[in-house]
């Protein structure tokens, strides 16, 4: 509580954290955002994250699930839910968890400019990206000095349905495309038409890092049929290029755990 000018007691504004949570598993957690959500008093969370996640605030954290932006959002609707608005104002600490970094595809700056806008003092903690997480779990390197100098993230659902507008998109290097699972046919046509060859290989990680995570790999004739053969599920991001060739797996590190794997597989 802080004083007014007019000896009205005034209550002192919170804090908002725009925290990336990462592509999912709890282990890949910033140290910064695992010492922010341990001592948050409000958790306003996206559909994404999960519930190993948010089990790390305090159990008398309020938490406020925010959903999927990708459904149903309009553009006059307010960039960030009212509620974590509302305790800031209060003098609450609001950890606002989104899924991977805050900034990539996560609305994150839109949020900040509302926060901004209110005078919200608040502060934005990167996340380890989907993108960079699906690779590096998979074992497909995005750059590689024999094939790509150059990584370019996008997202299916810039274009309006029916017309993916992919001119922006270098014809060489690296693309990772969120959100594409659905528009993945639509996608992979427009490359080939805009200059890719159909024999690029191409790869889709659904639930990437979680503990049903699934990679599927072919090319840009083949995957979208791959994939739903394999009746891959969202979230899932489709990767681009020559890099998806290189791919190397790590060999078990014991005989059971090899056993184990063949089981499985």
């Amino acid at each position: 509580m802080t004083e007014a000018g007019d000896g009205v007691r005034a209550v002192q504004r919170g804090k908002v954290w725009l925290v990336g949570a990462g592509p999912g598993d709890p282990e890949l957690l910033t140290v910064r955002a695992f010492k922010l959500l341990n001592g948050a008093c409000v958790v306003a969370y996206d559909e994404l994250v999960s519930p190993a996640i948010l089990a790390l605030a305090p159990a008398n954290a309020e938490r406020i699930p925010v959903g999927r932006r990708a459904n149903g959002c309009q553009h006059h609707e307010a960039r960030i839910h009212p509620l974590v608005v509302v305790r800031a104002l209060e003098g609450k600490q609001v950890v606002r968890l989104k899924g991977g970094d805050p900034l990539v595809f996560g609305r994150g700056g839109e949020e900040a400019q509302e926060l901004a806008a209110a005078r919200i003092p608040f502060e934005i903690v990167p996340g380890i990206s989907a993108a960079l997480a699906a690779a590096a779990r998979t074992g497909i390197p995005l750059t590689h000095r024999d094939c790509a100098s150059g990584v370019t993230l996008a997202t299916a659902h810039a274009a309006r349905e029916g017309d993916v507008n992919l001119a922006s998109v270098p014809v060489t290097g690296t693309i990772v495309f969120y959100m594409g699972l659905a528009r993945i046919d639509t996608t992979c046509e427009a490359l080939i038409a805009g200059g890719r060859a159909r024999e690029t290989p191409a790869a889709v990680v659904s639930k990437a890092t979680l503990p049903d995570e699934r990679v599927v790999v072919g090319t840009l004739a083949d995957i979208g049929a791959r994939v739903r053969e394999a009746c891959l599920e969202a979230p899932a991001l489709l990767v681009v290029g020559e890099v998806v060739a290189w791919r190397v797996e790590s060999p078990p590190q014991s005989l059971a755990e090899a056993e184990a794997n063949t089981a499985t597989g």
